[in-house]
């Protein structure tokens, strides 16, 4: 177990440490919650480099909860194209809805009332709530399940109920509470640049004599994970069809990945298929029946690895002189148009692929 007089000392130390290197982001020079909210909920499955364009956008575009809450879904997933997790996105309108109507368009400042919006957990909770207005709830992300597990060597699982419990309690007893807000950012940013997964700046760390991992020369071993994550492979090809200027797409629905998402006719199959075997499937035949085809070229196929599946998908472009009447079920789209659409990153990737 830790020692607990030990604690304001551990707290002193990355508060000086993160006071001369934090790094300057936008959503630091600002206490409006709706804007720490935005940058958590984009940050949490993204690294900052990617997320601070993303985020300055939809801080652009929706610049507060009343304009997330009337826009289009469409509109917003749109703006989130490219960040994956696309369940965060909707999440977050459909909390902005929750607080105009609940709480009258405020962000609430009470933990409970902020936990009790769609999408928001512990983690976001207390971000949300120690940086604007410093309640005193401790942050618990990868970043801090690494250095506390290395500071005090703890071997307990990370996703297990044990760990995480033992782990938030740990955080909260370590956390200042005279000034939460600037601690739990620094401990975060620690560990995002300091005691960071590979490889970590352990001769320059402030907290080294206190390093249990460093003293045992085990830092490697932490943090501990009980499960790891089972992948399963899927097999998708495209069919970007073109016929007089207009192309179809599909609207993804419920219960799969990329749900309200846009894309092309799909097939999906057990294994990867050549253009030899595509061209036999039924759906296939069926797409290009009574069509004369002018050209068709393809895409080498492209790994796309989400958290859990790896897709591997190849785009083929079929030029065709009259619309397929299978197509009527899909929704036409003029090709200058179609860049407006919210589609999955893959299918922006596959697009680039095919003007190589």
């Amino acid at each position: 177990m830790w020692q607990k007089e030990n604690n304001l000392s551990y707290s002193n130390k990355l508060i000086s440490w993160y006071k001369k290197n934090k790094r300057d982001l936008p959503w630091r020079k600002t206490t409006n919650p709706y804007h720490i909210w935005i940058s958590e909920i984009i940050l949490q499955q993204t690294r900052v480099a990617q997320g601070w364009d993303y985020y300055l956008r939809f801080i652009e575009r929706f610049p507060d909860i009343s304009s997330l809450a009337r826009a289009e879904e469409d509109d917003v997933l749109k703006l989130w194209q490219g960040l994956g997790y696309y369940s965060r996105a909707r999440n977050l309108q459909s909390a902005a809805k929750d607080i105009m109507t609940r709480f009258h368009g405020q962000f609430p400042e009470s933990h409970k009332d902020i936990l009790s919006l769609k999408g928001i957990g512990e983690y976001t909770a207390a971000a949300v709530s120690s940086i604007v207005w410093d309640q005193p709830y401790p942050v618990v992300d990868g970043n801090v399940y690494r250095v506390l597990s290395r500071l005090f060597g703890i071997d307990l699982p990370i996703d297990s109920t044990q760990g995480k419990k033992y782990f938030y309690e740990l955080a909260g007893s370590i956390l200042d509470k005279a000034q939460p807000g600037i601690y739990n950012q620094a401990i975060m940013e620690f560990g995002a640049l300091q005691c960071v997964p590979r490889q970590p700046d352990c001769v320059n760390c402030p907290l080294q004599d206190n390093c249990v991992a460093y003293a045992a020369n085990q830092v490697g071993m932490y943090p501990v994970k009980q499960n790891k994550t089972k992948t399963r492979n899927r097999y998708f090809s495209y069919l970007y069809i073109i016929c007089k200027e207009t192309t179809w797409l599909n609207r993804r629905g419920k219960n799969d990945i990329w749900t309200g998402l846009y894309e092309f006719p799909l097939i999906e199959s057990d294994v990867s298929l050549n253009f030899s075997e595509l061209q036999k499937s039924e759906i296939f035949r069926e797409l290009v029946k009574e069509t004369k085809e002018i050209n068709i070229t393809y895409t080498p196929e492209v790994k796309h690895i989400l958290s859990h599946q790896i897709i591997h998908a190849t785009l083929y472009k079929i030029e065709v002189a009259t619309k397929p009447p299978v197509l009527d079920n899909y929704l036409a789209v003029a090709l200058a148009d179609l860049e407006k659409y919210a589609v999955p990153r893959l299918i922006q990737l596959l697009l680039e692929k095919l003007e190589e």
